[in-house]
């Protein structure tokens, strides 16, 4: 991609982001391709990450700020504090538990001593299919609450997202996890949730936390906490399931 081949060629202290109207050639997890109709949110930013730096020791936790960003810019703005976005782990944006809105892709390169890091996120704005989207929420809060909030631009909440996630990341650097971990706990949808392991007939576990590399933690009785990594796409959270590498 033009990003990928740009991002080593300007100077450090230089940002880039590309943001797409539509697109048609997407990648998604597991080489899916990700389409992106109009009314969605999609960019692909380029930030640069000390190897030797709190994230750049614990670099999968940069998907789950991109995805608390995400849903902050919304939920930060005065009024918009209560609509249902939620962040799903390790990289999805959901309506409430119920239906997904958007996703993160992360892609590091380390060179030296400097993870270089691409970072694709989308999430529905405007678009009412096939999905529900921001807007969508805002109207119906709108109706169920006798609010007048405004629906939001998909250039707005790129801007927003971004100025979140640096503020987040400066967070992570100077504190560790334990800095934005608060506030990703409020926003996830996993709080007290019970999952299988391994399959449908798998040992019941509940869901802890996610530990100091970004990787979810299961209670087990019996067992104590463990830790289980995303694997393509094997935390399917409607049927609850998980399979531990």
């Amino acid at each position: 991609s033009l990003i990928g081949r740009l991002m080593f060629e300007l100077p450090e202290e230089m940002g880039l982001i590309a943001v797409a109207v539509r697109q048609t050639q997407g990648k998604g997890r597991g080489g899916n391709v990700w389409l992106s109709p109009v009314g969605c949110a999609l960019s692909t930013l380029h930030i640069s990450i000390p190897l030797h730096s709190n994230l750049g020791q614990r670099i999968p936790f940069i998907q789950h700020l991109v995805s608390l960003a995400v849903v902050e810019a919304v939920r930060s703005l005065p009024g918009y504090e209560d609509i249902e976005l939620r962040v799903k782990w390790p990289n999805d944006i959901y309506y409430s538990d119920v239906m997904k809105l958007g996703g993160v892709l992360v892609n590091s390169t380390l060179i030296e001593t400097t993870f270089h890091i691409l970072i694709g996120f989308g999430f529905n704005v405007n678009n009412s299919n096939p999905t529900i989207c921001i807007n969508d929420l805002i109207a119906k809060f709108n109706r169920e609450e006798g609010t007048e909030l405004k629906p939001l631009s998909a250039d707005c909440l790129i801007a927003r997202t971004v100025t979140v996630l640096e503020r987040l990341i400066d967070i992570f650097q100077e504190k560790g996890p334990n800095g934005v971990l608060p506030q990703y706990y409020k926003y996830w949808v996993h709080s007290g949730k019970r999952v299988r392991l391994r399959g449908e007939d798998g040992p019941l576990a509940w869901i802890v936390g996610i530990d100091d590399f970004g990787y979810l933690q299961v209670h087990q009785e019996g067992r104590g906490v463990e830790s289980v990594h995303p694997d393509g796409n094997s935390f399917d959270m409607l049927r609850n399931l998980i399979v531990p590498k």
